[in-house]
Order: C-alpha cells, then sequence, then structure tokens
C-alpha cells in the first residue's frame, strides 16, 4: 500500500557544526639528534614517555640522554618528537612490512632451503639465490644468511622493536638508492616472506647528501607544526650553527623556542663577550636560551621538561623556571663574580646556595625577557587567535559587520584574557602603556585586561566592502613573578 512521507507535514533537517579548530600545544620538544634510527623520509617520530624512546635508540644515545632529562621533571611533561638530523650522508633503506606474530614463527623460515629473491641496490639488480634457513633458530639468524647473499651490496637485519626485516645500502648520499625486493626467476620466492614486497614493505628510502643542521631545522618545521621547543641532541655544533638555528627560530612565522646548553668555561669570565652566550645576548634573540652545565650538554632539556609541564587551561598554573630544580643536572658551584656573568650574559645556570638548596637562575631568553613571559604569550596569542577563528568557522550563521557582531568577538578575545587571568599568566595592575579607546595611561586595570574596538560607521569604506572587522586593540598586565625580595627589620631596645 502505497503512504505519504511524514516530511511532506514535518520536515525536520539536523544540521552539524563544523568541528572546532584545536589550539596548538605549547608543551611538546622536538630533541633534534643524528643517531640513525628515524630515517630521512620518516624524519620525525612522537613519543609520550622515556620507555619508547629507550626502545628505538637503546640508553646511551644523544637523543636518550635529552629526553632522559626532559622526562625526569615533576610533574612530568606529556609529549616528546625525535627528529633525524643528516649530520653525514645517509643511506638507502627498505623498511619490511611488520610481520604477525604468526609469521614470524621460525618454522616458517626453517622448512626454505633454495630461498630466493632480487632486489635492486645503487642501480644495480641483485638475485639472492641458495639461501637456506633450515638451519637458523631466530629471526636474527635469517637476517643474516640474507645479508651474506647481499654481499658488499647492503645488509639486512631484524628490527624486533617493529618486527620487520631492513635492508640498507652499503653506500651513502644522493646515490644510495634501494627497491622493494620481488620475486625471482627461479628458486622459493622469500620476498613477501620477508614482508618486502611492494605490497609489504614501506616506500623505499633513498640516501640523501650530509645537510646542515640549519637545513634540517626548516625541514622539520616545514613538515610538522606539532612541536614547539627545539632541543639539539649533538655536543659538536659549532656557534655558527646555533646562531643560524637562532636567527630562523627567532623569523619563523611559526612561534618556536630553541634552547642550547654551553659547556664552555669562557661564559663565566666577564671579560669574555666572544661565547656563544654573549653572542646570542647581542643578536637580542628573545626565541632563544641557554644555559651553562659543565656537567650535562643537553642541561637546556631539563628546563624545557619544567616549562612544558604548564597547562594553560587550567587555574593558577603558570609559573616562573626561577627557583626550579633540574634533576640529573649536576648544579654548579661558583662564585659572585661568576654568577653575575653568566646573569649579564642573560645564561640560566643550576647553581647551588649556601643552605643547602640548588636553584635554576635566572629563567630568562637570551635577550633578556623571561621565558614563562615569551611562553604564555605565545600560548595566550595562539588560544585568542584560535577562539576568534573557530567564532567564525563554527557559526551557522554569519557575524554580521555590525557592532553587535564585533562585540561577538570581543566578548570572544576577554573570554581567552579572563583564562590568562585564570592561570596566572595575566592579573590586575596600573597601565603603563599607550591610551586608546576608554583606557588612560596609569589607569588600573581592575580585571587585568581592557579590549577596544571602534564602531563600524567609522570604517573606511574599502574595509567594509572588504568584510573586515574593524581593528580590535587588547591591554593585558603581566602577573610577573617574585624574583628577588629586600627586607628591613627595625630593632627597637
Amino acid at each position: 500500500m502505497q503512504t505519504l512521507a511524514v516530511s511532506d507535514v514535518v520536515n525536520v533537517q539536523v544540521v552539524m557544526s563544523p568541528k572546532a579548530a584545536a589550539v596548538r600545544d605549547f608543551g611538546a620538544l622536538l630533541i633534534l639528534g643524528a643517531s640513525p634510527v628515524v630515517d630521512v623520509t620518516e624524519r620525525i617520530r612522537q613519543y609520550s614517555s622515556l620507555d619508547g624512546v629507550v626502545a628505538d635508540f637503546g640508553n646511551t644515545a644523544p637523543e636518550y640522554l635529552a629526553a632522559n632529562l626532559y622526562y625526569s621533571q615533576s610533574p612530568q611533561p606529556e609529549t616528546l618528537f625525535v627528529g633525524r638530523w643528516a649530520k653525514t650522508a645517509t643511506s638507502a633503506l627498505l623498511k619490511g612490512g611488520a610481520l604477525s606474530a604468526e609469521q614470524q614463527d621460525i618454522d616458517n623460515f626453517t622448512a626454505i632451503t633454495t630461498g630466493a629473491m632480487k632486489i635492486t641496490i645503487d642501480g644495480a639488480e641483485k638475485s639472492l639465490t641458495a639461501m637456506d634457513f633450515s638451519g637458523v633458530t631466530n629471526l636474527n639468524g635469517v637476517a643474516s644468511i640474507v645479508s651474506t647473499k647481499l654481499s658488499t651490496a647492503g645488509t639486512c637485519v631484524w628490527n624486533a622493536t617493529f618486527s620487520r626485516f631492513e635492508v640498507t645500502s652499503a653506500t651513502t648520499g644522493a646515490t644510495s638508492t634501494i627497491s622493494y625486493a620481488s620475486a625471482p626467476a627461479s628458486g622459493a620466492d622469500v620476498s613477501a616472506l620477508l614482508g618486502l614486497t611492494s605490497t609489504l614493505a614501506s616506500p623505499p628510502v633513498n640516501g640523501v647528501a650530509a645537510e646542515a643542521l640549519l637545513d634540517a631545522v626548516t625541514a622539520l618545521a616545514g613538515m610538522s607544526n606539532a612541536w614547539y621547543g627545539l632541543q639539539v641532541a649533538d655536543t659538536s655544533i659549532t656557534s655558527d650553527d646555533v646562531l643560524a638555528v637562532a636567527a630562523f627560530i627567532e623569523g619563523t612565522g611559526q612561534s618556536r623556542i630553541f634552547g642550547y646548553t654551553t659547556q664552555n668555561p669562557q661564559t663565566l669570565d666577564p671579560s669574555v663577550t666572544t661565547d656563544i652566550a654573549s653572542k646570542l645576548k647581542a643578536a637580542n634573540y628573545k626565541r632563544t636560551f641557554s644555559q651553562f652545565s659543565s656537567s650535562s650538554p643537553y642541561a637546556t632539556a631539563s628546563i624545557f621538561g619544567r616549562a612544558f609541564t604548564v597547562n594553560f587551561q587550567g587555574n593558577n598554573t603558570t609559573i616562573t623556571l626561577k627557583f626550579k630544580q633540574e634533576p640529573g643536572v649536576t648544579a654548579e658551584g661558583l662564585n659572585t663574580t661568576q654568577a653575575a656573568a653568566l646573569k649579564a650574559k642573560n645564561c640560566n645556570v643550576f647553581v647551588n646556595y649556601d643552605n643547602d638548596t640548588a636553584i635554576i637562575q635566572e629563567g630568562v631568553m637570551a635577550n633578556g625577557y623571561f621565558f614563562d613571559e615569551v611562553h604564555g604569550l605565545d600560548w595566550l596569542q595562539n588560544d585568542v587567535r584560535t577562539a576568534v577563528y573557530n567564532l567564525l568557522y563554527t557559526s551557522t550563521t554569519k557575524i554580521p559587520q555590525t557592532d553587535a557582531g564585533i562585540n561577538r568577538i570581543v566578548t570572544t578575545i576577554n573570554e581567552r584574557l579572563e583564562q590568562a587571568v585564570t592561570n596566572g599568566l595575566v592579573a590586575p595592575g596600573q597601565w603603563n602603556g599607550p591610551a586608546f579607546g576608554a583606557l588612560a595611561t596609569g589607569q588600573f586595570l581592575s580585571t587585568g585586561y581592557y579590549s577596544y574596538a571602534p564602531s563600524v560607521s567609522t570604517q573606511a569604506q574599502a574595509d567594509r566592502e572588504a568584510r573586515k572587522a574593524p581593528v580590535i586593540q587588547s591591554a593585558i598586565k603581566l602577573a610577573g613573578a617574585v624574583h628577588f625580595v629586600d627586607a628591613i627589620i627595625n630593632v627597637n631596645r
């Protein structure tokens, strides 16, 4: 029997708003090193704990040593990336597909006595034949037999962490190439058994020439916006390398911070102005900070670890780095002259005091700005920008180009400024900046912030036709932090 649709009488539609854009993570560190664990195509790998780093790098690699300091902080940070620097020319690599537990059963291999496959390395096809796996007892033994057949062309290893076989060319540089493995003309085909075919393996990674540190940093910046802090896990980088990276971090459009540890004792000498801390200060970099440490070449990773535990969406969560600890870093024993030299060069240090305590001081960037203020304002900029974008993006109707519409934008901005008050970045205080709107210089900001937008009627016609909002200005008063105290005790008899 034919019926009429209920929608002819009652028509209901469900409209889903777009999923809002996420704010950026300002607690993510990138450790950049030259260990051949992450290949130059993958380039960057994410971790959530030190255990993952140990599984990949072991416990002696520079990347591990830096990560250990990062994760030794209390509370612990959450997000870490490790990136690859092709400090020396790299070799071509073929990573086989991950084998299941069933596929790893050694009986699958011991049954083969005439194994064979083809693979092209450095432009030359290699036919591997007569591979007898009947006597192997584990997958390392399988890889050893393949390596023997590869001869001088390359090597094969079993990567237990990723449950795969990997074939590496014996050559390096741009001419080092490799292909997928394929079936041979004769013999028992083992290319699929090893997971090295085009349908199972990862894309082949060809070798590259050695690159400068700056080239690695720019490549990783282009690949991922997920990381905010940068720590280089290498003790042989030069002052020129540091300055080049600092210049890039300063000028790149995506806000980031670079930390560098110096072990040069000249940093402690107030008469020396050619050390790296002095050069960074002279360049007035606000996005690079240095630390002197005679015990650890990666001490700045500990500073990152402490700073990156801040949750800006919480209540009273912001910190100052001064007075904080550096687990795993030996505190310096300095005299007053040496400590003053570091302070004058805006170089941080973890230092002993005569009351059996040790603290980080002063928690500053190379230009003297406080780390926590640069970190916090980077978060605030992104938080406000994302909130306003989401207002425009997720609204099911337009934000009108009227005073009422602009007020919705101002309200959204003020909501995020209020969060800056909640987390302790911003606080009530006297505004000593320039006057604008109804805000006068010297006026007390009772909320810690003030926002102003002129009437839409004052807009230039060209701006209105371009659908621009009037310029919205905000004033905020930073909460700051107490680093020094003078106390006077008056005594009367």
